[in-house]
């Protein structure tokens, strides 16, 4: 018998003075049986940190054809892809040819590091990508915070970003792992 995924819903105050973006989203994720917590909240904070009005969740882990959020144009192009995770050079070439923008959020201790040594060979032809890495004291810091309702805010200037929850905050920088600056 398959397990079924457990709902969170999460309301999500945003104020990112970086791209004049201040809106409110009403939030229900699927957590998939096999994602961690680390892995949901990472949607969570990449969902605020692109938000639009059309970003959406996708099937992620449930299916090999979507992302884990999408926004897509009112035809229906896909104008961002966003995947979290370690993905395949397959993968990454896929959704560079579908999408105008694509974006990775990889995470973790070693392993994070000797997926971007095997993959930054590759990514120079990749004109429409970029590259994040969250470093594991902060995705662990944010699992903390996983719950079955949830109210985050999340502020963001000068590509800072401030994650108030329960009283708690955690402020990071991602790191630009791609495109580097010159």
């Amino acid at each position: 018998m398959a397990l079924n995924a457990t709902i969170s819903k999460a309301e999500l105050h945003i104020a990112d003075m970086d791209r004049h973006y201040y809106q409110q989203h009403n939030l229900t994720l699927a957590q998939h049986p096999s994602e961690t917590a680390e892995r949901l909240m990472l949607r969570l904070l990449v969902f605020g940190l692109y938000a639009s009005e059309l970003l959406t969740f996708t099937k992620g882990l449930s299916s090999e054809e979507e992302p884990d959020l999408w926004q897509k144009s009112l035809t229906g192009e896909i104008d961002l892809w966003i995947e979290i995770g370690l993905p395949s050079e397959k993968r990454l070439r896929k959704a560079c040819g579908r999408a105008r923008q694509v974006v990775i959020v990889s995470y973790g201790a070693g392993t994070a590091q000797m997926w971007w040594k095997n993959t930054q060979p590759l990514v120079g032809r990749f004109n429409n990508l970029s590259i994040l890495y969250i470093p594991p004291e902060i995705s662990k810091a944010l699992a903390k915070f996983a719950g079955r309702n949830m109210n985050v805010s999340i502020n963001i200037q000068d590509q800072e970003v401030s994650w108030h929850c329960n009283d708690e905050s955690v402020s990071f920088m991602p790191e630009l792992l791609f495109p580097t600056a010159n």
